[in-house]
């Protein structure tokens, strides 16, 4: 999976949409909130919530040791940076996608929740 193909997956869920708040770094929001960090146009990973704590979101690091790390500032709240077409395997970077952006937007106001598909 390259870093377009992940970024288009986040895109086509219900809501999301681009945004680039910092330059050159683009993210993924639903509604108000950010989803997935996919930083300048060249970088090798995505930023995205692994767990509700930065101890849930450990997993990923024991098991991709090379290819996760805890994101700066955030990854207390368990947020990791995944690195794609890497040792993480495409199912695994889609599922990680899925689970944040589900974290994300159950946190909406109810009536700013897009709605299922």
């Amino acid at each position: 999976m390259t870093r377009d193909e992940l970024l288009a997956y986040c895109l086509a869920k219900p809501g999301a949409w681009q945004d680039e708040p910092w330059e050159e770094d683009l993210v993924v929001k639903v509604g108000p909130r950010i989803f997935a960090f996919f930083g300048s146009p060249s970088g090798p990973a995505a930023g995205v919530k692994c767990g509700r704590t930065g101890e849930e979101a450990g997993e990923w690091l024991l098991r991709y040791p090379d290819d996760a790390s805890v994101m700066a500032c955030i990854g207390r709240s368990g947020w990791n940076s995944l690195r794609i077409e890497g040792a993480i395997g495409d199912d695994e970077l889609l599922e990680a996608a899925d689970a944040s952006y589900d974290s994300v937007a159950s946190k909406l106001p109810k009536k700013s929740r897009p709605a299922a598909p």
